[in-house]
């Protein structure tokens, strides 16, 4: 079949959503599938064979460091230059609106999959009264769709809660290969030290931005000045963040990627993940596949990916007594030894083989639904429904 991929973001964007989309589109163009993404044009033309189509991007006055693409019709006359079986929109909020709503008004099968927690990042903006309001404008963008995806069980029980229709959950996944502990390197790990490798080397991976919650790790390096922190990425707050940790055992690393990515996570001793605002954390993934224990602040997701004592320490969130309580377990060298092998054997449970299958499988489904709702379809699929 033909797959049209509606996107807020894309490549040369590296977040967790990218690399989930990276992994689906190769497995659907290995099983014969076309593949075309609508993203915001940042000068990528294809990838791996996939068509990828730009839209218009544009700064956003609150969200400076990345450029977003706005409602616009343009994505109607891609839609109907490319005639998919199928359009699959990820995350709509901003040109997703335009997916949502051309996919209805030209009768296409639609998939929607929810990935940003924006409703509690509201809480992070000062903008909190307009919660309801949000929902409501999510809730309204999903339901168009026939069918709706999420990436953990707590937040399918949140939308499930919020009234979205027909939720059902996107598998996580890892790339076990690339992530391993034998990237572990000394030459990374004194560089993320700053020239102290013989500290507790504690990453940070993800966007520098307040729902990050990075600022609460802070009072952890005021308290033992055995401890180094890499904060590995870029965002609106970095500056902020900067000033912030100022003459604390911190490094800031910028964006990393590839190699560098992998020999940062097993260079260290633990990723540390203060944020509870996640849809699912893929980072928690890559870290433990390196090898490294998950010191998390306690979340529904969260605790779906980390067990406390096994796989990672858990904390109270808000609760510095609680963080640095964790971090003092650390120092127990059976438990360490094996928090990081529990950590590897469970991410090897969870290669992108089964997420990439699920997909086609989710793509089928909305088939049936589609077709199920409809008595008269003006556009005939050339999909057989029932593989």
């Amino acid at each position: 079949m033909k797959i049209a991929i509606i996107t807020e973001t894309f490549l040369p964007s590296t977040d967790g959503v990218v690399t989930r989309l990276k992994e689906a589109i190769t497995y659907l163009l290995n099983q014969d599938h076309e593949v075309v993404v609508i993203a915001p044009d940042l000068g990528v033309k294809e990838y791996k064979g996939a068509i990828v189509e730009g839209v218009k991007p544009t700064k956003l006055p609150f969200y400076r460091s990345k450029e977003f693409s706005l409602p616009q019709k343009r994505v109607k006359d891609l839609l109907q230059k490319h005639n998919p079986d199928l359009v699959h929109v990820v995350n709509p909020a901003l040109v997703g609106v335009s997916g949502v709503y051309y996919a209805d008004k030209l009768n296409y099968p639609l998939i929607a999959s929810y990935h940003t927690h924006v409703p509690k990042y509201l809480d992070y903006y000062r903008l909190y009264p307009f919660k309801p309001l949000v929902w409501w404008y999510f809730r309204k963008l999903h339901n168009y769709a026939h069918v709706n995806l999420c990436t953990s069980q707590a937040i399918k029980t949140e939308l499930d809660d919020k009234n979205f229709h027909n939720v059902s959950v996107w598998d996580r996944g890892v790339a076990v290969d690339h992530y391993h502990p034998r990237h572990r390197t000394e030459t990374m790990r004194s560089r993320l030290s700053n020239g102290k490798p013989e500290n507790k080397l504690l990453v940070f991976v993800g966007r520098l931005a307040p729902e990050k919650e990075i600022h609460k790790i802070r009072p952890l390096l005021d308290e033992r000045e055995d401890i180094s922190l890499a904060i590995v990425g870029d965002g609106p707050v970095k500056g902020e963040l900067e000033e912030a940790f100022k003459g604390t055992n911190t490094v800031f690393t910028g964006l990393l990627h590839g190699d560098e990515l992998a020999e940062a996570f097993s260079s260290s001793d633990a990723l540390i993940f203060p944020s509870v605002t996640e849809t699912l954390g893929l980072v928690i993934l890559e870290a433990m596949a390196s090898g490294l224990p998950v010191i998390a602040a306690k979340s529904g997701p969260t605790m779906e990916q980390v067990e406390d004592g096994r796989t990672g320490l858990l904390f109270e969130n808000e609760n510095t007594e609680s963080m640095i309580d964790a971090i003092n377990r650390l120092e127990e060298t059976s438990l360490y030894a094996d928090l990081c092998k529990n950590a590897r054997k469970e991410a090897e449970k969870h290669s992108w083989q089964k997420p990439s299958e699920q997909i086609l499988d989710y793509y089928y489904t909305t088939l049936r639904v589609y077709e199920e709702s409809t008595a008269q379809t003006p556009k005939k699929s050339k999909v057989k429904v029932t593989e």
